[in-house]
């Protein structure tokens, strides 16, 4: 039996839960933060729980820190000293590899320091004992998180842990003139998925306006088709390299094979858009690239999901769903066409 500390979107910790009671009979959980944040103890080695979730991540869980060690909060400097004893005691761990020191906090912990000082400490623990703190490109993330009356301490990479991110929590700076937020997400899509938008040449966007995905994909160097009634902004209208037909998705037609990438970000119904992506399925070349939102409208959304995929099964291959960090209400879905 291990502990793990597990982090979902907020208000999807439930069906976090449930995606783990599904793979893991014999489960417990703990609630840490309210829909968000919960510890589940699993009947199974570290080794054996992280090869089940690599074979099957679950799509609503976006974080896993491991418990290798659990320290008892007494609300005073010994805190601190005693997490800083406890990392010199597993050094060997973190000897000369690269390592990010991830802490956060409960809202209710009685663990006196902040997140800045904390790291700042670890930091330095860590250059004392042969390791090289590191902000990008860890090869071993050390994880804190402050509970009410224990600080739960783990370690593990980025690949274990699901993301090389506090939390899972996926930061972009926002740029002058950005269009919208849903860039942000095409980009998140893109680190999770291992994609290269710029890779891609021929993009279909369904449902485009006002433009954040066409845009990012224009900046990309893509040649871009967007299709939506609504007006893109008028920013991209300069893009040479775009294409806008001021249609409804479901009145347009293109020739076999014309792109070798399609995204779709509409706030349609799920059974909607599926009827509209299969409908398009011909534009697309053998091996094509899809990434699709699907809107989580319905009290089952596992089931939703479930619906989703079976429908676009016969003309694509699944290759991940995933609630992303800048998922709302739905998750992102990466598919091929298949040949």
């Amino acid at each position: 039996m291990m502990r793990w500390v597990c982090t979902s979107n907020r208000g999807f910790a439930n069906l976090a839960m449930e995606e783990l009671r599904r793979l893991f009979p014999g489960v417990s959980f703990q609630q840490l933060a309210a829909g968000e944040v919960f510890a589940a103890d699993i009947p199974l080695e570290r080794d054996e729980m992280l090869a089940a979730i690599a074979e099957k991540e679950p799509i609503f869980l976006r974080h896993i820190q491991p418990v290798d060690r659990a320290l008892p909060v007494a609300g005073n400097a010994d805190d601190l000293s005693v997490l800083s004893d406890t990392i010199r005691y597993v050094g060997y761990a973190f000897d000369e590899k690269r390592t990010a020191v991830h802490v956060r906090r409960a809202e209710a912990t009685r663990f006196p320091y902040s997140v800045s000082d904390t790291k700042a400490v670890l930091d330095a623990v860590l250059t004392e004992i042969g390791g090289e703190p590191a902000m990008q490109e860890p090869e071993v993330i050390l994880t804190v998180y402050a509970a009410a009356e224990e600080l739960l301490v783990g370690w593990g990479s980025p690949q274990e842990l699901l993301s090389d991110w506090p939390g899972g929590a996926v930061r972009f700076q926002r740029e002058e003139g950005q269009i919208s937020r849903a860039k942000f997400k095409l980009l998140e899509a893109e680190r999770t998925f291992g994609l290269r938008l710029s890779d891609f040449r021929e993009a279909l966007d369904v449902g485009a306006a006002p433009g954040g995905w066409t845009s990012l994909l224009l900046e990309r160097g893509l040649a871009v088709t967007a299709v939506d009634p609504a007006e893109l902004h008028p920013s991209l209208k300069g893009y040479p390299k775009l294409t806008y037909l001021n249609k409804n998705a479901g009145d347009v037609r293109f020739g076999r094979g014309s792109f070798d990438l399609l995204v779709c970000d509409m706030s349609w119904s799920p059974m909607l858009m599926v009827k509209l992506v299969m409908e398009l399925r011909q534009a697309l070349k053998p091996g094509a690239t899809a990434i699709i939102t699907v809107k989580l409208m319905h009290r089952k959304p596992l089931q939703t999901i479930r619906d989703v995929v079976d429908k676009l099964e016969g003309a694509f291959e699944l290759r991940k769903a995933k609630q992303l960090f800048h998922n709302r209400d739905e998750i992102t879905l990466y598919l091929t066409k298949r040949t």
